[in-house]
């Protein structure tokens, strides 16, 4: 399997599998956070428009969230 570039998808330094889908039109910057299931489902959470150099922590707050609720939700459904 290729490897993506960096300059696409990104490792969050300090999360736990988070990535970072970049997205550019024209000269704006998009940015999409996901992680990947069981190595081969990627799971997009939380996307915003880019502004500044840093990524908003809330931001990845926002998809370690919604990252943890899907797990949860995923676990409990297989309980049913």
């Amino acid at each position: 399997m290729e490897r993506v570039p960096e300059k696409y998808l990104k490792h969050i330094t300090g999360s736990k599998g988070l990535f970072e889908v970049r997205v550019e039109n024209a000269s704006d910057i998009y940015r999409v956070f996901c992680f990947f299931e069981e190595g081969k489902l990627i799971i997009l959470l939380n996307g915003f428009q880019k502004k500044s150099l840093k990524t908003p922590r809330n931001q990845i707050k926002t998809a370690e969230r919604l990252k943890e609720q899907y797990c949860y939700e995923k676990q409990h459904k297989k309980d049913d």
